[in-house]
């Protein structure tokens, strides 16, 4: 009789435990778009990528970091500037999109900073750009070079 209460305990404890767990984003969901970046001036400054990263699932997503083998530090930066009109960039953290929503990486705001080249950034390559999520999930895009005065991913 033990043997069955038991059993039944733990078949209910595991029921309830399999109903708690969030459903996960998979890379499914995610959606790049307008991928681009700028040529670099040799391999001494940062590079820089661009994008939008919509969310198309039905649970959120959150960005925790990027992998490139064109740099040795990729890492999401933000722009801010200050009352006195003073820019400044620092780490973003993690980025939590929304469901139906999107994240722009853009010039002067949120963006994907390429630290420790390792090779320049050459006008008209291309380089994979590894998105990594919270929940283990990636999205790999390719990003095109374009020349060094671009503005968007048109130019």
């Amino acid at each position: 009789m033990k043997k069955y209460i038991l059993t039944g305990t733990l078949a209910a404890l595991l029921t309830l435990g399999g109903l708690s767990v969030p459903a996960l984003a998979g890379p499914e969901d995610v959606v790049v778009e307008n991928a681009w970046s700028r040529a670099s001036i040799g391999m001494n400054r940062p590079g820089a990528a661009y994008m939008t990263i919509r969310n198309t699932g039905d649970e959120p997503v959150t960005l925790i970091g990027l992998t490139t083998p064109l740099a040795m530090m990729p890492e999401i930066h933000e722009t801010k500037t200050n009352a006195e009109g003073v820019s400044s960039m620092s780490p973003a953290g993690e980025i939590a999109i929304a469901p139906g929503e999107s994240v722009a990486l853009e010039p002067g705001g949120l963006h994907a900073m390429l630290m420790r080249l390792q090779e320049p950034m050459t006008e008209g390559d291309t380089f994979p750009l590894t998105l990594l999520f919270d929940d283990g999930g990636e999205v790999t895009v390719k990003v095109p070079i374009l020349g060094i005065a671009a503005r968007g991913p048109e130019d």
